[in-house]
């Protein structure tokens, strides 16, 4: 016989658990769930360079780049991505209680389930005498949205996911010699979340449930940075961004589960909590002649922090995601063409942090390699306009994380994840101003 009260608690787990992960998707452009692009001149040069640069644009990554700041600065801009792939079905199982492994079905080919996006940030820097400055960087950094149709393969893994991040990254930098500048900032995120996919109801002939997570909260992190200049042509930067641990608040809501099933049907309190990664980040700039200047950045990123989403009451529980520490190094140029003019381009490799085994649809990530081309144009003394172009190209990779439907109970239905995603690219193109004042 079986427990309902069981089924329902263990379903629940499940569900939010699956919910959960997907709130922590790829973006298609970074790492992970992390989004780079918060600055359009970093962009054009691969972000190669912003560690150890100077000015508002480069508060994300160093809270010291306006310190010894002979000017106030700011900067605005906004990316739009536009990602690319196929997650393909390569013979995915689901065995249903008391009956043989069956093909999960639905259509073989989702295409294209990342969608477009614009990307927003913008600085400023505000100095207050030749050694103390005042920063405020606004970012978005793990924002993103899913969609997979509701016959895909995957829905039971993956369906749709809406995420968004406000970074608030209020700052303070202090140069107490022209050859050193040390910063410091709080980084107050505000996540929401609105993450959905489907449950399999005990026979074939019937028509999927629906789960849904909504959820909100505001978290708290920090950074901190260095930036040394021992001559003129040589500029170098080393900072530290925490992790932080997000708490999603919000209801998950379970729909369309009939039979046995159908006391799980409920709109349930409850939240997810998960750490996203720290980074250590270090560069140099090497000014080569008058025009031209060389860029170089590398950044540890310590994703071992995303180990486990843990699960608050009535479902208290954990599930692992073992995601592993990656590296990203990158190689860049500016090349100022005239006074007015400069083009800047440079490459970047940077790692997944999902491990083969343990992907599945709702992270169709992979290795990557950014190629990046860039201009700023003078318009004024004080006034730059920056873009740039990115291209993407990811490494096919599998999907293959296995899951279950009401694990631990009588009614267990494992899911036998097996696909892969293949022609996966992206493209961002960026725009944004700089004023000096």
């Amino acid at each position: 016989m079986i427990n309902l009260s069981s089924v329902a608690r263990l379903g629940l787990f499940a569900t939010a658990s699956a919910i959960a992960l997907g709130g922590l998707s790829t973006a298609a452009q970074a790492g992970g769930f992390y989004l780079q692009e918060q600055s359009v001149k970093a962009a054009g040069r691969a972000f190669s360079g912003e560690v150890s640069d100077q000015g508002a644009e480069s508060l994300w990554w160093n809270p010291a780049a306006i310190a010894g700041a002979t000017h106030n600065s700011a900067y605005i801009g906004a990316s739009a991505i536009l990602p690319r792939a196929h997650v393909r079905d390569n013979g995915t199982l689901i065995v249903r209680p008391g009956q043989a492994p069956a093909s999960v079905g639905g259509n073989p080919d989702a295409k294209n389930p990342i969608d477009n996006g614009v990307l927003p940030s913008g600085a400023v820097g505000y100095r207050l005498n030749d050694q103390f400055a005042l920063g405020l960087a606004l970012t978005s950094p793990f924002s993103f949205s899913t969609n997979y149709d509701a016959n895909s393969w995957a829905r039971y893994t993956a369906d749709k996911t809406k995420l968004r991040t406000i970074d608030i990254q209020p700052s303070i930098a202090f140069a107490p010699s022209p050859m050193i500048g040390i910063g410091a900032a709080i980084n107050v995120e505000h996540s929401s979340a609105t993450l959905s996919n489907a449950l399999p109801n005990l026979s074939p002939l019937l028509a999927d449930g629906q789960q849904q997570l909504k959820g909100k909260g505001w978290d708290v992190g920090y950074s901190v940075g260095v930036q040394l200049h021992p001559s003129s042509i040589i500029d170098l930067g080393l900072s530290y961004k925490s992790s932080i641990k997000h708490t999603l608040d919000g209801n998950v809501v379970i729909s369309g589960l009939l039979g046995p099933l159908a006391g799980q049907n409920a709109t349930i309190g409850t939240k997810a909590t998960f750490r996203t990664p720290w980074q250590l980040i270090a560069g140099g700039r090497i000014k080569a002649s008058d025009r031209l200047t060389l860029n170089g950045q590398v950044a540890r990123i310590g994703w071992n922090k995303f180990d486990a989403i843990r699960l608050g009451s009535p479902i208290n529980a954990a599930l692992p995601e073992n995601y592993r520490n990656t590296w990203s190094v990158a190689g860049g140029l500016d090349y100022a063409v005239t006074p007015k003019w400069t083009m800047r381009s440079g490459i970047q490799w940077d790692q997944t942090p999902t491990r083969n085994g343990q992907r599945d649809a709702r992270v169709p990530d992979s290795d990557r390699i950014n190629f990046a081309i860039g201009t700023s144009y003078k318009i004024t003394d004080s006034i730059t306009i920056d873009g740039a172009a990115d291209y993407i190209h990811f490494r096919d990779a599998t999907v293959d994380k296995t899951t279950a439907a009401y694990a631990g109970t009588a009614v267990q239905t494992p899911i036998l994840v097996n696909g892969r995603i293949t022609g996966s690219s992206a493209i961002v193109l960026a725009l944004g101003g700089r004023i000096s004042f």
